[in-house]
Order: C-alpha cells, then sequence, then structure tokens
C-alpha cells in the first residue's frame, strides 16, 4: 500500500501532467491560428506525452492499492503573441513542472517510500530531456530573431517530431 502523503503528491503531480496537456493544446490551436503548422504539430505531440505521463502516475498509483483523486484542471493561460514568447513559456512551465517533480523525490525519501523514489527518477530523467529540448528551440529561435525564412525552416523542422508513446522504464 502507497503511504498516503505520497500518494496525494503523485495525485496532485496527475493534475499538473494533465495541465500540461492542456497548456501545449492552447499552443498548438494558436500555431494553428497563424499558420504555423510544424509548431503546432510540435505542441500537439507534447500534449499527448503529458498525458502519458499522467496516465503512467495513475497506473502507478493503481498498481500500489492506491485512491486517484482527481481535481480540476485549470485553464490554461492563451495569452500568446509570438513562437520566442511562447517557448519561453514552455521552458519556464517545465521549469516548474520538474520541481514538482523533485518535491515527488523529495517527499518519496522523507517517508521512506522508495519504490516511489525509485520510480520518480524516470521522470527526472525525462524532465531533464523535456527542458535540453525546448531550450534548443529557443537559442534558434533567438539565433535568427525575425527572419521569416528561417522560421519557415524551423517550422518545418519541428513538423517532423514524432509521437512514440511514453512508457515507465524501470
Amino acid at each position: 500500500m502507497i503511504n498516503k502523503k505520497v500518494e496525494d503528491i503523485l495525485n496532485a503531480q496527475i493534475n499538473k501532467e494533465f495541465y500540461s496537456a492542456y497548456l501545449y493544446l492552447a499552443m498548438s490551436a494558436y500555431f494553428d491560428e497563424i499558420g504555423l503548422k510544424g509548431f503546432s504539430h510540435w505542441t500537439k505531440v507534447q500534449a499527448r506525452e503529458e498525458v502519458d505521463h499522467g496516465m503512467i502516475l495513475f497506473d502507478y498509483i493503481i498498481a500500489r492499492n492506491g485512491n486517484v483523486d482527481f481535481k480540476q484542471i485549470d485553464i490554461p493561460d492563451a495569452d500568446f503573441h509570438e513562437p520566442l514568447q511562447i517557448f519561453e513559456k514552455i521552458y519556464e512551465h517545465e521549469k516548474s513542472v520538474t520541481s514538482s517533480i523533485d518535491s515527488v523525490a523529495s517527499m518519496s525519501e522523507d517517508e521512506c517510500d522508495l519504490a516511489t523514489r525509485n520510480f520518480i527518477d524516470w521522470y527526472i530523467a525525462e524532465q531533464v530531456e523535456e527542458e535540453a529540448t525546448v531550450y534548443e528551440v529557443i537559442k534558434k529561435l533567438k539565433m535568427f530573431g525575425s527572419d521569416k525564412s528561417i522560421l519557415y525552416h524551423l517550422d518545418k523542422e519541428l513538423g517532423g517530431r514524432e509521437y512514440s508513446p511514453h512508457k515507465y522504464e524501470n
């Protein structure tokens, strides 16, 4: 049986993962509206991965004989202006998710729930990858500024991202 404090923080993390999916879908819709189909595709794939992350947590709680407790998902801020600003928002958001995952690791360690502490390592590694990927896009956007031809090429590059379901691998 899972520790109650750990169960609570994992349930809160499920909500954060599903909120992340909403946020990325809002961004995808914006990119679609302004004609950046590759950026839209990239954020839509990101949304699907966030749902996967939430479902991995869901399955873990169930496997540990815990209770999944859904809360209302907040409406994402959809004040978007241009790709660099959006990717900077993404980066800040991913850093906050990293902080939240770190809290899960710390709580599971404090509560001597070593199974969860081991499980959450997958998320820690995933967050390192998430932040690095987003930061690479930010660097490219900053390097080329408002050059529309480069934006076109970056849109094509981001449109080539392929979705592959995320699965917890121990």
